[in-house]
C-alpha cells in the first residue's frame, strides 16, 4: 500500500512538472505574439510605457490604417502584400509538384546511382544560401530577371528538403498499389495524379506550410532582385517602414500583425494535415 502511494505521488509530481514546463514554454512562445497584437491596438505612447498594459484602454484602429497607408501615403503595403502572396504561392505550388515527382522517382524506381543522386541532393542542404547568393544574382542579371516576378520565383522552384521529405514519405507507400495500377494500364503520371498525390496529403501539407513560410519571410533575395517599390515584398516593406525617420511603434506592430495573417490562415487551414506530416517526418528522421 505504501509503495503504491509513493508511485502515485511520484507520478503526480512528474505530471505537475511536465505541465509547468509546458506552461512556461507556452508563455515563452505566445508572449511575443500577444504583445504584437495588443501593441497594434495602442497609441505609440502606451506601447513604450513601463509597466506595459496588456489590455489597451481604447482600441486604436488608426494603427492599421497607418500601416496600410505608409508613412509616405502611397499605399505600397497592398502591392507588396500581393507580391508576397504571388511569389510564395507560386514557389509553394512548384515545390510541392516537383518535389513529389522527384521523390517518387527516387523512392520507387530502381536505377544505378540512385543513392548517390539522393546523397548529392541532400548535400546541397548543407550549403548556406549566402555562398551561392552572388553567383545566383549574376545569373539572374544575365537572364534579365531583375526586378520581376521571374527573378523572385525561378531560383526557388524546387528545393532539396522538399525532395528529401517526399522521398522519405513515399518509401513507405505500398508498392502493391502501384503495381496494381500499372497492371490496369495506368501511366506513371496517372499514378501520380490519382494515387500518390491524394494519398500524400500529410507530407504535402507539411512541405507546403514550411515552403510558404520560408518564402514569406525571405528578405535577402528580394533585396537583391527587387529594387523598385512596386516589386518589393512584404518583408522589405516592413523593413523600410521601421527604418524611416518617422516611426510609430503601434503602426509597426499593426504592420506585423497584417503581415502574419496569411501564415496564420494557411497553418490553421492545413493544421490537421501538418500535425500528421510532422509526426511522419519525425518517425522517418528517427
Amino acid at each position: 500500500m505504501i509503495r503504491r502511494r509513493l508511485v502515485r505521488g511520484r507520478s503526480l509530481v512528474a505530471t505537475i512538472g511536465v505541465w509547468l514546463v509546458l506552461g512556461v514554454m507556452l508563455v515563452y512562445i505566445l508572449g511575443p505574439l500577444l504583445f504584437m497584437v495588443t501593441a497594434s491596438l495602442m497609441p505609440a505612447v502606451e506601447v513604450t510605457r513601463i509597466p506595459y498594459r496588456w489590455i489597451p484602454r481604447t482600441f486604436y484602429w488608426q494603427n492599421f490604417w497607418q500601416a496600410i497607408r505608409g508613412n509616405d501615403g502611397r499605399f505600397y503595403f497592398v502591392r507588396n502584400m500581393i507580391n508576397s502572396v504571388v511569389v510564395a504561392t507560386a514557389i509553394t505550388f512548384s515545390t510541392v509538384i516537383l518535389s513529389t515527382m522527384a521523390g517518387y522517382g527516387l523512392a520507387k524506381f530502381e536505377f544505378r546511382g540512385r543513392r548517390t543522386v539522393m546523397l548529392l541532393i541532400v548535400a546541397t542542404m548543407m550549403i548556406p544560401f549566402q555562398v551561392i547568393m552572388i553567383p545566383l544574382y549574376l545569373i539572374a542579371m544575365r537572364m534579365g530577371m531583375q526586378d520581376s516576378y521571374a527573378g523572385l520565383i525561378v531560383p526557388f522552384l524546387v528545393n532539396a528538403f522538399g525532395v528529401f521529405l517526399m522521398r522519405q514519405h513515399l518509401l513507405t507507400f505500398p508498392n502493391e498499389i502501384l503495381d496494381a495500377a500499372r497492371i490496369d494500364g495506368a501511366s506513371e503520371l496517372q499514378i501520380l495524379r490519382r494515387i500518390v498525390f491524394p494519398s500524400s496529403w500529410p507530407a504535402i501539407a507539411t512541405l507546403a506550410i514550411l515552403t510558404f513560410r520560408s518564402q514569406w519571410d525571405n528578405l535577402i533575395w528580394p533585396l537583391l532582385i527587387a529594387q523598385s517599390r512596386h516589386m518589393q515584398t512584404i518583408p522589405q516593406y516592413i523593413t523600410l517602414f521601421t527604418e524611416e525617420k518617422y516611426t510609430d511603434e503601434g503602426a509597426m506592430m499593426a504592420a506585423a500583425v497584417l503581415a502574419s495573417l496569411p501564415i496564420v490562415i494557411l497553418f490553421f487551414g492545413l493544421s490537421r494535415y501538418f500535425v500528421g506530416g510532422a509526426r511522419l517526418f519525425s518517425a522517418h528522421k528517427g
